[in-house]
């Protein structure tokens, strides 16, 4: 079986607070795009599972997420067969862009139609969380409302028409490390959730674009300049809005036009500030 694992950017972040447990309570936009890693699972008669990667530094063993995804639906249903899984990674490592994610809920999605086990969305959903917070939004994908420490999903009316274009510094952020920094019960400001779901609601970019905003660029640009340049370059290439996606450092613009975008990613490619590129679109379900 071959299925596409979508990234994801986030068009509103805000933490609302940091609860006693340590998690974060968050108020999160999620918008699935059209950019993806290929996976490829074969079922197999000897016992395990087995990863193959296109990145050397990527691990292949119980500390990749497709592992963790398939070895709890496999011991959930006491499965005695094996998996082989080929992955082919598109979507920047560590950029905030749940890249992880998404391979673990295509994986699950997977091994529910690879050996019939009868689960549907929300159970996968259900399952997902324990493998990480942004799984069972990878599973369900579109355009949703994330809250709770971003478990709690509502489905939104899908993003306005529009080309994003992705930008990755070459550097990687923590986001244990954000997180970590974010004086979450001291914030000042918040972004204006509930003002930039109405815009989307009527469909309006530019409206939309006017109301991203993303707390975490608070700890992640001081620490990591070279975000804010990225941001400041788009918006002057004729970005209605630009971001920070996540906890970064990927930055994405979006753009009216495909050809203001692909105007956009030439320039930002000779300014050598990004180190992977793309223009896609968003994927709406």
């Amino acid at each position: 079986m071959k299925l596409r694992a979508l990234a994801k950017i986030n068009l509103g972040l805000d933490v609302v607070r940091r609860r006693e447990d340590g998690y974060h309570e968050v108020r999160m936009v999620m918008q699935t795009i059209n950019m993806y890693d290929l996976l490829e699972l074969t079922v197999t008669e000897s016992p395990g599972i087995r990863i193959q990667t296109n990145l050397y530094y990527l691990p292949c063993d119980e500390n990749n997420l497709v592992y963790k995804a398939a070895k709890l639906l496999m011991d959930e249903f006491q499965i005695t067969k094996g998996l082989y899984v080929k992955l082919d990674k598109f979507i920047p490592v560590a950029a905030g862009m749940a890249g992880g994610s998404s391979d673990a809920a295509a994986t699950m999605v997977a091994v529910n139609r690879l050996f019939r086990l009868g689960l549907s969305l929300e159970q996968l959903m259900e399952r997902g969380v324990k493998i990480g917070a942004d799984v069972p939004y990878c599973i369900m994908r579109g355009t949703a409302l994330a809250e709770g420490i971003g478990e709690i999903l509502s489905p939104m009316p899908p993003m306005p028409p529009c080309h994003i274009l992705i930008g990755k510094p070459p550097v990687s952020v923590s986001t244990k490390f954000v997180y970590g920094n974010l004086k979450a019960n001291e914030l000042e400001r918040h972004p204006d959730i509930d003002g930039l779901i109405e815009e989307m609601k009527k469909g309006d970019v530019r409206g939309m674009c006017r109301k991203m905003e993303n707390v975490l660029e608070t700890v992640t640009i001081p620490a990591y300049p070279v975000i804010q340049e990225i941001k400041d370059r788009m918006i002057k290439c004729g970005a209605a809005g630009a971001m920070m996606s996540g906890s970064g450092p990927t930055v994405f613009g979006v753009f009216e036009s495909k050809e203001a975008g692909l105007k956009a990613k030439e320039e930002l490619s000779k300014s050598g500030l990004a180190r992977q590129i793309f223009l896609t679109t968003p994927f709406n379900r």
